[in-house]
């Protein structure tokens, strides 16, 4: 099936910027992001499968699965050549992309991407997968986000929304089991991929960190090839779109500019 997206501009006239969230997040996520993208760049932000209006996907599962997703859906549209934005897990999936289909991407900025290390704070991400409640998942919130950080209201109540879709907290666990090597084990530990092959990547490579990051730690973005230029954020966490939306806009610009 096709993927849900929420699209901007006319990406038949340019190569359009495709944006992937994290985990139980959301198109809506990139709101502000896309609303200050300078030039109107056509844009395409996705529910990825499992969440928000693409829970009927049948690639609901782990990274690789939903980037093929992503591709399948690109080509339903015509799309060729894109720019690449992904947080987290959706940081995971827009790395496997490049790596796999370098051709096809103009530039690729990661967010705190999953598969940089095995290191994962699994027993945050559980109670945050199975938060319900307004006050259950502002808590679960409060230890993705900077020490001082304030995650915004109004995000976490879109959040909430989709969680309450049917079928949304199952696909959900899902999600969330697809990201281990072997979500049985007590100790859970992510797959991870080739981070050394990055190094043959010829487009512009963006990576931004919290410094405060307390699900994947911030010591992943180290030791990484020369090409991928390395932007490491004080008193962020790991929600970077909505504590630190300045400094992921100016990567996107600064990738963008150095594609053409």
């Amino acid at each position: 099936m096709t993927l849900n997206a929420v699209i901007a501009g006319n990406f038949q006239r340019a190569a359009p910027l495709v944006l992937l969230h994290g985990f139980g997040g959301g198109a809506f996520a990139w709101e502000g992001i896309a609303a200050n993208l300078q030039g109107d760049h056509p844009v395409i932000a996705y529910d990825l499968p499992g969440h928000g209006s693409s829970l009927d996907s049948d690639s609901i599962g782990g990274a690789g699965r939903m980037a093929k997703a992503i591709l399948g859906d690109l080509d339903h549209r015509g799309v060729s050549r894109f720019h690449l934005c992904g947080h987290s897990m959706g940081g995971a999936v827009a790395a496997l992309i490049a790596l796999r289909n370098p051709e096809r991407v103009a530039s690729l900025v990661l967010l705190a991407p999953g598969g940089f290390g095995p290191a994962i704070n699994h027993r945050s991400l559980y109670r945050f997968a199975v938060a319900e409640t307004e006050a259950a998942l502002s808590a679960s919130l409060e230890a993705m986000i900077g020490f001082n950080a304030v995650f915004p209201a109004e995000a976490t109540g879109k959040m909430l929304a989709d969680r309450h879709r049917p079928g949304a907290m199952a696909a959900l666990q899902v999600v969330y089991a697809a990201m281990f090597v072997d979500a049985r084990a007590e100790q859970k530990k992510q797959g991870r991929l080739a981070t050394e092959t990055l190094a043959a990547l010829k487009m512009p490579i963006r990576l931004l960190w919290g410094e405060e990051d307390n699900i994947l730690p911030v010591v992943q973005a180290e030791d990484l090839p020369g090409n991928v230029l390395v932007w490491r954020l004080p008193e962020a966490g790991h929600m970077l779109i909505e504590e630190c939306a300045e400094d992921v806009l100016a990567a996107i610009h600064a990738n963008l500019d150095d594609a053409y």
